[in-house]
């Protein structure tokens, strides 16, 4: 949605900005290329921005839930300094909907706000001080995903939302 902002004598367009927050890189290869695809895609409808926090390291291949909640911690600071707009984090425990009920959703976030935040946690989770600053809490399912995947399913969900809104037949 692009709105006019007047400048002097003339009127400028903003376009909806959508960024996703998540920890760590993408290792393989296989996963960027589906997110560069649906962000190349989405260029139409909105500007996209991926901001890649830092990922707490943990040494040991069975840490204690101590161990991990520090790193959850540790990685929450990079995603609160991440955040803007409406904030909608990625949560197991959040609310579920359709295609066509996230799409209905967004609409209605990009009249309330210029930019929306979705934010992945690390391997570990999310600490509930990033749970706790987003309006919206999302669920992808009862299903744990890869947090490397998630941005891909994230990413086709956004585009296929920004379809359903435009009346496109993608979404069948």
């Amino acid at each position: 949605v692009l709105l006019p902002v007047y400048v002097g004598f003339c009127a400028v367009e903003l376009m909806f900005k959508v960024k996703i927050a998540c920890v760590g890189k993408i290792k393989e290869s296989f996963y960027r290329e589906a997110v560069d695809e649906y962000v190349k895609r989405l260029g139409r409808f909105c500007d996209v921005r991926i901001v890649e926090t830092a990922e707490c390291p943990v040494y040991k291949p069975c840490p204690t839930d101590g161990e991990t909640a520090k790193v959850r911690k540790a990685e929450a600071a990079g995603l609160l300094a991440a955040m803007e707009g409406f904030c909608v984090c990625l949560d197991i425990g959040g609310a579920e909907m359709s295609s066509e009920r996230f799409a209905e959703k967004l609409r209605r976030i990009k009249d309330i706000s210029p930019v929306v935040t979705f934010v992945i946690g690390g391997s570990y989770g999310m600490d509930d001080s990033v749970k706790n600053a987003c309006k919206l809490k999302l669920s992808f399912g009862r299903m744990t995903y890869p947090h490397q995947l998630m941005r891909v399913v994230l990413c086709e969900q956004i585009y296929r939302a920004f379809m359903i809104d435009s009346g496109s037949a993608y979404h069948k």
